[in-house]
């Protein structure tokens, strides 16, 4: 079995597919499991769109940042120290639970960016006072494979 962290890739287009109960209930286990800094954990929040209504206002309000996908996270954050550090964190793990799923996703920041600016709709999606969309991720059945790119030196990597 490969790795899902060698494994996960940006899937931007989704299958009709929903996603079970058992599966969603994965990812959120892999966001609750998430590292935070300094273990701060009421620095951060999550709401996960599932509803058709909701996923709707979310795709409008973000341009189809989402790519149509079945699933949303959206992570808020209450501090600038923190919080954005720790969403990045988060979603990440919930794309690796998503790619040993056999799932698809793909880190949204623009779409966040934009969900972002528009107080009303966080306040309806239920985030606390104070939390600010720090990043999103889209979820759904993969309908394309994602880039087979060599990745193993994409960055520079410095060893002393």
């Amino acid at each position: 079995m490969e790795d899902p962290i060698l494994k996960r890739r940006a899937i931007r287009k989704f299958t009709d597919e929903e996603i079970s109960q058992a599966d969603l209930d994965a990812l959120i286990a892999a966001f609750q499991a998430s590292p935070c800094g300094m273990h701060q954990t009421d620095k951060q929040q999550a709401v996960l769109v599932t509803s058709p209504d909701w996923l709707e206002k979310v795709e409008a309000a973000t341009d189809n940042s989402c790519y149509g996908a079945k699933a949303i996270f959206i992570i808020g954050a209450n501090d600038e120290a923190f919080g954005p550090r720790n969403s990045s964190v988060a979603v990440e793990n919930i794309l690796v639970e998503a790619a040993r799923l056999g799932l698809g996703g793909v880190y949204i920041m623009g779409g966040a960016m934009k969900l972002a600016s528009q107080t009303e709709l966080v306040k309806d999606l239920g985030f606390d006072p104070g939390f600010k969309v720090a990043a999103m991720a889209a979820i759904g059945h993969p309908a394309e494979s994602g880039s087979d790119e060599d990745r193993s030196s994409r960055y520079k990597l410095i060893i002393k």
